[in-house]
C-alpha cells in the first residue's frame, strides 16, 4: 500500500503512549504536533493520517483539528485514541489494550486502505466530483446488525434505530445467515453469549475476507481483543456510548461500501448506479427492450417483479435496491426507478418460479427496520410475465397497473 505522506501524531505530552507502536512497526515517518499547532500541521504536513492522544482532552480542543482534517482530499482518516468524550463524526475512536499495540497498526492500514481506495476513485472520476465521508448519513446509508439477546437488547436496538437502519438477530446463526444475505456495515454484539460461543465467531469473522474489516463492537463477555479484526472494540457502558463509539466505524465502512460501488460504475462506464449497485434506469430501459425481443424471437421465458415502497420512507428503497443487487442471480438485472420502486427482470423464467424467487428477496427486506423504530421495509410485491402480444413498453405498464390495483 502507498502511504502518501507521514502520520502526525498529536498530543499534550511529549511522547504519547502509542508512540512506541509507530517506532516497532518502523513503517510510517512520524511528525509529532500539539494541540495548538495541529490544524495547521495537517495543512503544511499533508499527512496520511492523523492520530489524537484523546484521553485528556475536550471537544473544544478536538473540534479544530477534525474540521481541518474533514476538509482534506483523499480522505485523511483521525483516530481518536482513548477518546474519553464525544467524538466529532470523521473521529475514528480507538481503546487500547496493555500489551497488545499491533491492534493500532492494524486500525491505522485499515484505515489507510481507505484513503487509497478514495484517491483511486478520484483519479478515475470524469467529470471530477466531490465525495467525502461527510456525504455518508448513517440514517440513510448504512445497517448495522445487532446480535443479541436480554435487558439491553431493546435499549440497543433503539439507540441504534434512531441512528441508522438495524438488523436484529437473537442468534449467532441468524447473524451469520444476515451476513451472507446483505451488505451490513457494522455488527454490535450484546448479552446472551458465552465467551466460548462469541470467540468462535469472531474467529469465523477473522477468517472470512469479507468480513475482516467490517466494524464489530462486543459489549459483553470476557474476551481480549487479539483477533485479526482491525476494527474490533470490545466495550462496556451504556447503550448511548456503545452506539456513539460504533457510528463513526460504521460511517466509515458505509463510505468505503460507497467507494467500491463507485469504482464498480466507473468500469461499468456509468451504467450502474453506485448508490445501489443496480443498472441505472436508461441503462436497464436498454437491456430489457433488447431481452423482451429476444425472447420473443427465440423463445422462453421473461418475467419480471416490481418493489414498490412506502414514499414517506426512503430508505427503506434503498435498502431494498441493496438487496436485490446482492441476493439476484447472475443472468437477472433491475433498476431503481423515478417513483422509488424497484423493478427487476428474471430472464428464462416463468412466472411461478418469478413469483418465488420475489417472495424470497422481499421476505430478506421485512427483517430490517430504518432510522425509527417500527418502519419496516415490506414492499407491495407484483410479478407478471411476458406475453406474445408484449412489448417492453406495455409489460412494464401492466405490471404498474399490477401493483396499483395491489396496493388500493
Amino acid at each position: 500500500m502507498s502511504q502518501q505522506g507521514p502520520i502526525l501524531v498529536v498530543s499534550t505530552a511529549a511522547r504519547p503512549s502509542f508512540a512506541p507502536a509507530l517506532d516497532v512497526i518502523r513503517l510510517f515517518p512520524v511528525v509529532e504536533a500539539g494541540w495548538a499547532d495541529a490544524p495547521r500541521a495537517v495543512e503544511q504536513v499533508q499527512p496520511a493520517a492523523v492520530l489524537a492522544a484523546a484521553s485528556d482532552i475536550d471537544e473544544a480542543r478536538l473540534a479544530p483539528l477534525a474540521a481541518r482534517v474533514a476538509l482534506t482530499q483523499p480522505y485523511l482518516p483521525l483516530i481518536a485514541v482513548d477518546p474519553t468524550i464525544t467524538l466529532p463524526d470523521n473521529a475514528i475512536p480507538f481503546f487500547q489494550v496493555q500489551g497488545n499495540s499491533d491492534r493500532l497498526v492494524a486500525r491505522l492500514r485499515a484505515t489507510l486502505r481507505i484513503r487509497s481506495l478514495h484517491a483511486t476513485v478520484m483519479r478515475r472520476l470524469v467529470p471530477a466530483t466531490r465525495m467525502a465521508l461527510s456525504d455518508i448519513d448513517t440514517a440513510r446509508d448504512a445497517t448495522v446488525l445487532l446480535v443479541g439477546r436480554g435487558g439491553a437488547y431493546p435499549t440497543l436496538s433503539v439507540s441504534l434505530g434512531e441512528r441508522t437502519g438495524v438488523v436484529g438477530a437473537f442468534s449467532i446463526e441468524a447473524a451469520a445467515r444476515h451476513l451472507n444475505t446483505r451488505d451490513i456495515d457494522g455488527m454490535v454484539i450484546g448479552e446472551g453469549f458465552s465467551p466460548r460461543v462469541i470467540d468462535a465467531f469472531l474467529t469465523v469473522l477473522t477468517e472470512d475476507a469479507r468480513f475482516r474489516h467490517l466494524p464489530v463492537v462486543v459489549t459483553s463477555g470476557d474476551l481480549a481483543p487479539s483477533y485479526e479484526l482491525p476494527n474490533l472494540e470490545i466495550l462496556s457502558g451504556e447503550p448511548a456510548q456503545i452506539v456513539a463509539t460504533a457510528l463513526p466505524l460504521i460511517r466509515q465502512h458505509a463510505f468505503e461500501a460507497h467507494l467500491s460501488r463507485t469504482l464498480k460504475s466507473i468500469d461499468a462506464e456509468g451504467l450502474i448506479d453506485a448508490r445501489t449497485g443496480l443498472l441505472t434506469s436508461a441503462a436497464f430501459e436498454r437491456d430489457f427492450a433488447s431481452a423482451v425481443y429476444q425472447t420473443q424471437q427465440r423463445g422462453g421465458g421473461l418475467s419480471v417483479a416490481r418493489f414498490a415502497f412506502d414514499p414517506a420512507h426512503p430508505r427503506a428503497q434503498f435498502d431494498g435496491a441493496s438487496i436485490i443487487s446482492r441476493l439476484m442471480r447472475r443472468m437477472d438485472f433491475g433498476a431503481v426507478l423515478e417513483d422509488g420502486s424497484v423493478v427487476i427482470a428474471f430472464a428464462e423464467t416463468d412466472l411461478k418460479t418469478a413469483h418465488t424467487i420475489a417472495r424470497r428477496l422481499s421476505s430478506v427486506m421485512r427483517h430490517t427496520s430504518h432510522g425509527k423504530r417500527d418502519v419496516r421495509a415490506e414492499p407491495v410485491v407484483t410479478v407478471a410475465t411476458l406475453e406474445p402480444k408484449d412489448s417492453a413498453k406495455s409489460l412494464l405498464a401492466r405490471l404498474s397497473e399490477e401493483s396499483r390495483r395491489a396496493a388500493s
